[in-house]
C-alpha cells in the first residue's frame, strides 16, 4: 500500500496520506486503515484475477495492482465520469494496464470472469448473484452487507457467508441514481402525471365540502 502514490487520486496533495476518506466526483476514496480492512479480507495472492466493483478514482484498484499485477486487475464503476477518472489517474500512478470499464456493478464484469477476488466497496443488502456466480472455485467476494447495521462479510462461492466486522459505506448505485445521469424525460413526465393525479384528489376533497345550497 505505501508503493502507492496516494496523491495522484487526490486533490489535496499535502492531506492525502492521512488516515481518513476524502469525497471527490460524488465518491468516497477510502482511507488507508479501511481499504487495508477490506484487503485483508480479501486476501489476494500474487497472479490472482481481482475485480473491483466500485472503482470511483482509481486507488484500492492501485493498491491491488501492486499485489497481484496490473494486468490481473479489472473494475467497473456505474458513473461514467468517474471511470474516466480512474483511467487517468491509474496511467499517472504507473498502472495502465489496470481495465477499467463503465458497468452497472450488480451485474459484475462477466467478460473476464471467473475471478479468485472480487471486491465491492458499496453495501448492499443482499450480496449480488451476478458476483457470486463469477467467483471462481475457492473463490471470495468481500463487501459490506446490510443497510443501517453493515458488516464487511466474506462470500464464498457456495453462497456461505462469513461476517467480518462493523463497517459504515454508502449503498450500492443502480441504473439512474449515478452523478452524472443525464435526466430521464420520463421523470418529467411522472412528475407531471403525480401532480396532475394529486390534483384531482384534492379537487375531490373540496367538492365533499361545497355547500351547494
Amino acid at each position: 500500500m505505501r508503493e502507492v502514490p496516494r496523491h495522484v487520486f487526490l486533490e489535496d496533495e499535502r492531506g492525502a496520506y492521512a488516515d481518513r476518506p476524502f469525497e471527490r466526483f460524488g465518491t468516497r476514496v477510502l482511507a488507508p486503515s479501511t481499504a487495508a480492512r477490506l484487503l485483508e479480507a480479501l486476501d489476494p495472492g500474487p497472479d490472482d484475477s481481482v475485480l473491483v466493483v466500485g472503482a470511483g478514482v482509481g486507488y484500492t484498484a492501485a493498491v491491488l495492482a501492486e499485489i497481484v499485477g496490473s494486468r490481473n486487475v479489472q473494475a467497473i464503476d456505474i458513473t461514467r465520469r468517474l471511470v474516466y477518472e480512474a483511467r487517468e489517474n491509474l496511467a499517472e500512478a504507473g498502472y495502465p494496464e489496470v481495465l477499467v470499464d463503465c458497468r452497472d456493478g450488480a451485474n459484475g464484469f462477466p467478460e473476464y470472469a471467473p475471478y479468485d477476488r472480487i471486491l465491492l466497496e458499496a453495501a448492499a443488502v443482499n450480496p449480488p448473484r451476478a458476483l457470486v456466480d463469477q467467483l471462481a472455485d475457492g473463490g471470495r467476494l468481500i463487501m459490506p452487507l446490510g443497510a443501517r447495521e453493515q458488516s464487511i462479510t466474506r462470500i464464498d462461492p457456495d453462497g456461505e457467508v462469513e461476517p467480518l466486522g462493523g463497517c459504515a459505506f454508502g449503498p450500492m448505485l443502480v441504473e439512474g441514481e449515478q452523478a452524472d445521469t443525464v435526466e430521464r424525460n420520463r421523470t418529467r413526465r411522472e412528475d407531471r402525471e403525480f401532480a396532475e393525479r394529486d390534483a384531482r384528489r384534492r379537487r375531490g376533497w373540496e367538492l365533499d365540502w361545497i355547500d351547494w345550497d
